[in-house]
């Protein structure tokens, strides 16, 4: 039986069947780490930082996209 943990991704509930870090989790769901700004449990860790984190039950991440424009 597989031991899946529930993660909130911009407020949507999800379940992960694996243990991951917050770098995989964003390349799962397409987000270019360029461009990006992430809040995870109310801090704002530095990308350098995102392949050591690893997912845990309930876990809050928070993930803005950056847009350029003028």
């Amino acid at each position: 039986m597989e031991n899946k943990i529930k993660i909130f991704l911009n407020e949507q509930p999800y379940l992960i069947n694996d243990i991951i870090d917050i770098k995989k989790l964003l390349a799962y769901f397409n987000y270019d780490t360029y461009l990006v700004v992430l809040e995870y449990n109310g801090i704002i860790y530095s990308k350098q930082e995102w392949n050591t984190i690893f997912l845990k039950e309930n876990d809050k991440f928070e993930i803005v996209t950056i847009v350029g424009g003028g």
